[in-house]
């Protein structure tokens, strides 16, 4: 099984502020997400992943089939269509939408999940968060 499954809790943060300006999202809308401190709990049903992330601001619950793509909508209210792979033990979640596609890997090192967010057509622009294990 997946050393990605479990629940995270939100340990730092950098690059935020430069990632989401990239993607056209409003100061207020960056500096709440740029506060909150959320926690990710990856789950595996079956053929189903489970991506919940849970904040003060906002709660966001994705349920999905890797490989296939579905609508989303993104905690900055930007619509977007993802598709989820796993890639030698990486959660990789593209998101394809305007004004520009995103890439956002998730991958585990020793009890750290790091959360690696790069907008595709401007690779130097990417924010890296870190989460701790809870559970």
């Amino acid at each position: 099984m997946s050393k990605l499954l479990g629940k995270w809790k939100f340990e730092s943060s950098e690059g935020w502020d430069e990632y989401m300006k990239t993607l056209d999202v409003n100061f207020a809308l960056r500096k709440i997400g740029g506060m909150v401190k959320p926690q990710e709990e990856i789950r595996n049903e079956a053929d189903f992943w489970y991506l919940d992330i849970y904040s003060t601001f906002k709660n966001i619950h994705l349920k999905f089939k890797l490989g296939e793509e579905f609508d989303e909508t993104t905690a900055d209210g930007r619509g977007v269509k993802s598709t989820f792979t796993l890639e030698e033990e990486k959660l990789v979640h593209v998101q394809k939408g305007a004004p520009a596609d995103s890439v956002i890997t998730r991958e585990v090192q020793g009890e750290t999940l790091i959360v690696t967010f790069t907008v595709v057509d401007k690779p130097n622009v990417k924010c890296v968060r870190k989460f701790k294990r809870i559970e």
